[in-house]
């Protein structure tokens, strides 16, 4: 009873630990896109992944980036398990998967595959996406939820941590943009303005309609993206055609809706 017992609760913390490894482009857990195959904790206590993206053709820098989000998670699990990643169906999955058996870290097998690339670019690139994407959502939250621009803006840390939403984005970015506030600027004191641009800017109240135009934009972009890649991989892999009840991008491309989902005028 007593291994069952450990063996479960190592499953939920590996699954715990996948859930904080995102999509670098789509700042989406790579669990809920459905890139862990699987992921199992064996008798012996080590973990076996099997990734798998949504074509073959993916970015090897997105891969790269993913896969080494991956290898923290599981350098951060508490009982220090060895693990074996395993790249599914991918046009580099052969030198991924000779690499990282031949004890190669991810450095060593993209560096011929990256594609003269600045990886650290690419990261800082994304991590600005997701910082203004997770504001968006926070900032949205809280006008609806009757508090003023200016209310807003003149928000700091303590105040932001007890603010509450109706259930939805707002509630899920709102610990998430903090870590992305926090990230991005690890000097901020407690009573600084926790609403800043990219840069660190103030943002007048007068300036937050024009600035929530700018984050929509970038949301927007990223929710296609995120779209495209479920379609390609339920299509690849012939899965369900719905995801939660609501239809994916590839069922506009093919002109369907699936059934008991309202079509749109």
């Amino acid at each position: 009873m007593a291994t069952a017992s450990v063996s479960g609760g190592r499953e939920k913390e590996l699954w715990r630990r996948l859930g904080d490894v995102n999509d670098p482009e789509l700042d989406e857990p790579v669990t809920e896109m459905g890139f862990v195959e699987r992921a199992a904790v064996t008798s012996d206590g080590s973990v076996e992944i099997d990734f798998r993206l949504p074509t073959y053709w993916c970015s090897p820098n997105f891969a790269f980036l993913m896969l080494d989000g991956v290898r923290k998670a599981l350098d951060q699990l508490s009982w220090s398990p060895a693990y074996r990643v395993k790249l599914h169906d991918h046009m580099f999955a052969d030198e991924v998967n000779r690499g990282m058996g031949a004890g190669k870290t991810f450095s060593d097998i993209f560096a011929v595959l990256a594609e003269d690339q600045d990886l650290g670019a690419l990261r800082e690139t994304f991590g600005m996406k997701a910082f203004k994407r997770r504001q968006e959502a926070v900032l949205r939250g809280l006008r609806e939820h009757g508090l003023t621009d200016r209310e807003i803006l003149g928000m700091d840390l303590p105040a932001y941590d007890v603010a509450r939403f109706e259930a939805g984005e707002a509630t899920k970015q709102q610990p998430r943009y903090r870590a992305a506030l926090l990230e991005r600027f690890p000097d901020r004191r407690a009573d600084h303005p926790v609403f800043v641009t990219w840069e660190g800017q103030i943002i007048p109240p007068t300036a937050l309609s024009a600035h929530l135009a700018e984050l929509r934009s970038v949301r927007i972009n990223m929710e296609f993206n995120g779209a495209l890649c479920r379609g390609l991989k339920q299509t690849r892999y012939k899965e369900l055609d719905v995801v939660d009840g609501e239809p994916t991008l590839v069922d506009f491309i093919l002109d369907r809706v699936p059934a008991g989902t309202a079509p749109t005028a």
